[in-house]
């Protein structure tokens, strides 16, 4: 029933702040137990975890991008936002929004993800 749609630009050029939205329908991002996740996933490598945000408007992000990634939220319009600064060719991947239950260890809903390049 959830449906989960990345919106990004496909092009970024480096040292640039990045946006990528997560728009959700068929449920509301409030709804608890729910939380949304941003995973990315480079070319030719394993997904990676990057940030999430609760249904209560609790955020964490991976460590790793602690200094660099934030994720907000608005409720009115049923969307979850994610922000990187400084990008470097690294961030180059497919970025995806999946969705999951508090109490579960895997997503229920995923998007389709989206293709972002870091590029000059």
């Amino acid at each position: 029933q959830v449906q989960l749609q990345e919106s990004a630009p496909g092009l970024v050029a480096p040292s640039q702040s990045l946006s990528i939205t997560c728009i959700v329908s068929g449920g509301s991002i409030t709804t608890a137990s729910y939380y949304y996740s941003w995973i990315r996933q480079p070319a030719g490598k394993g997904l990676e975890y990057m940030a999430a945000m609760q249904y209560d408007g609790y955020s964490g992000v991976n460590p790793s991008l602690k200094n660099r990634a934030s994720v907000s939220r608005d409720t009115s319009k049923n969307q979850v936002t994610l922000r990187l600064t400084s990008v470097t060719p690294d961030d180059t991947a497919v970025y995806y929004c999946a969705r999951g239950w508090i109490g579960r260890d895997e997503y229920d809903s995923w998007g389709q993800g989206t293709q972002v390049t870091v590029s000059s």
